[in-house]
């Protein structure tokens, strides 16, 4: 008993030694960084001219130092509501989170967009490697850096997660409470289709088996030659039968409309090896406790659709299947025809968009991205 006291007591220690530290060493906006960031615009989107904009880096937990963008509304004062934001899986800051950003700054928001841990220009060896874990993580380091900011009211601090960084973004909202709202846009859940493949076309255990060979073997090939062997990014070609959402991925991430030099996703893709962790590390599994509202938004029409169905169940218990305006719970609140309508219980919902794919909330060309809604949970929750 003693020696478990002490462990005990020496972690506690050691504990509140490093954390002292590391508020020593990091600044409310750090520059004093290693990392290679471009000052040029480079982003998918043009500059607004009603928000200011710089460059801003901090670290999370494990000492990866992340980059992020810094969107603020022009004129502002006071102490703001703030909102970090992320992804999709495979994009960077430059892309659909930066637009995101903006967007909300534009509406009165202090807003980040963050690329991820071993992605885009954030720290990270070695590079396009993913974890449930310290992706998560990288979420948390967010908040960490919005609560110390001398213009941010550090009990009005939501996320907002982006395809694969929806699921992430879940995820922190079950880990830390200090996350007051949540929105997940196009929802993936990265863990959920690496066990079970799309619609659970390979859960098995033989399937699963099947891929932790497969991993297990690229493992040793890897350090075999020292080099981590990429798994491609998304074709610029694809033959006629490939499927539509292959197809709008396409679409988006190799061509002008979304290319990007540093995405993952439009270059040589993630490491073979990156998401082998995903095989067993669920990332919903404790949603159902989450306290503070969350407002995952869909498309009609997204192959992924069932991610964010799949997840308000997880939250609600309830079952949410909105294949059709008709089928929502309410449709009363449609805006020039284009929202489907709503799931809701308690403070936990799904919004459908009419006719919405996947990529259609990526970016500005569909019009279809719901900002007003996005501004109205933020008010309500962020107050």
């Amino acid at each position: 008993m003693k020696k478990v006291l002490a462990a005990a007591l020496l972690g506690g220690m050691l504990t509140a030694c490093t954390q002292k530290s590391v508020n020593n060493n990091q600044n409310n906006e750090s520059m004093n960084t290693t990392l290679n960031l471009t000052q040029e615009w480079d982003k998918k989107f043009p500059k607004s001219d009603k928000v200011d904009h710089k460059k801003v880096t901090f670290k999370n937990r494990y000492g990866i130092e992340l980059a992020a963008d810094m969107y603020t509304p022009k004129g502002a004062e006071g102490k703001l509501a703030a909102i970090a934001v992320s992804g999709p899986f495979g994009a960077v800051k430059e892309q659909s989170s930066g637009l995101y950003a903006q967007h909300m700054a534009e509406r009165g928001f202090l807003t980040i967009a963050f690329d991820p841990s071993f992605t885009g220009e954030s720290g990270g060896e070695p590079r396009r490697m993913a974890s449930p874990d310290i992706n998560t993580e990288d979420f948390l380091a967010a908040v960490d850096f919005l609560s110390v900011q001398d213009n941010v009211d550090p009990e009005r601090i939501g996320i907002i997660g982006i395809c694969g960084w929806g699921g992430m973004a879940v995820n922190a909202a079950a880990l830390d409470p200090r996350i007051k709202a949540t929105v997940a846009s196009t929802m993936y859940d990265m863990t959920k289709v690496n066990i079970e493949g799309y619609f659970k076309s390979e859960d098995s255990k033989e399937k699963r088996m099947e891929k932790r060979r497969a991993m297990a073997a690229q493992r040793t090939e890897d350090f075999k030659t020292g080099e981590y062997k990429r798994a491609g990014g998304v074709p610029a070609e694809l033959p006629d039968e490939a499927p539509q959402f292959v197809k709008d991925y396409s679409a988006y991430y190799a061509h002008e409309r979304g290319y990007h030099e540093r995405s993952g996703n439009s270059t040589d893709g993630w490491n073979v090896t990156a998401t082998q962790s995903f095989l067993n590390q669920p990332i919903l599994a404790f949603s159902n406790e989450i306290e503070t509202p969350v407002l995952l938004i869909h498309g009609e029409k997204a192959h992924s659709r069932y991610f964010s169905e799949y997840a308000f169940e997880k939250m609600t218990g309830k079952k949410a299947f909105a294949s059709s305006i008709a089928e929502c719970a309410t449709a009363n609140e449609i805006p020039k025809g284009k929202y489907a309508g709503s799931y809701k219980e308690g403070n936990k919902e799904l919004f459908i968009i009419s006719g919405a794919s996947h990529v259609d909330l990526y970016d500005d060309v569909a019009d279809v991205i719901p900002y007003d809604k996005m501004e109205s949970f933020f008010r309500e929750n962020l107050k």
